[in-house]
């Protein structure tokens, strides 16, 4: 009995290994990478970032200085070095669809994104206009029809839970 369980465990281990067995897709050659969403992934090269589609091709030229993952066709880019700089979006052509002018941003869910100006968070839609004006201290990103918000101070604050018809 002994001599089969030690079979199965070696067995189950050959096989464990054999299931994990996997295979560079794009060579190591980036300096930072992110996940792939919408079809492309931020990477940077030499300092700049930009986007890579799934075969590696360079669609995006590396030229932002930090860049989010796409959500609902959108990336949130940041332009202006580490101190004064602003985030704006593109779209998948690199084009700007709301150019950069938030201390912070967010990336679009449910077509409205949370960006910071002067140290409060509104929503914006996909124009850039504010549907929701800056006013909290903290922002999340909606789900299922509601974004959780936060307003307080270092001393305090409390969580609650905005809507769209806010």
């Amino acid at each position: 009995m002994k001599k089969l369980w030690i079979f199965v465990f070696f067995f189950l281990a050959v096989c464990a290994t054999a299931a994990m067995r996997w295979d560079y897709i794009l060579q190591p050659q980036y300096d930072r990478a992110l996940e792939f969403h919408e079809g492309l992934a931020g990477v940077a090269i030499g300092g700049k970032w930009g986007f890579i589609d799934r075969s590696g091709r360079i669609v995006i030229n590396p030229r932002f200085d930090k860049v989010e993952n796409f959500s609902e066709g959108l990336a949130a880019v940041w332009i202006g070095g580490m101190f004064g700089g602003k985030w704006g979006y593109i779209n998948k052509r690199g084009k700007y669809v709301i150019h950069p002018q938030f201390d912070d941003a967010r990336p679009f869910s449910e077509n409205l994104a949370a960006v910071q100006i002067s140290g409060k968070w509104g929503y914006i839609n996909k124009s850039g206009e504010f549907v929701i004006n800056p006013q909290f201290d903290q922002a999340g990103n909606f789900s299922e029809g509601y974004a959780p918000v936060w307003t307080g101070n270092l001393f305090g604050g409390k969580w609650g839970y905005i809507s769209r018809k806010y």
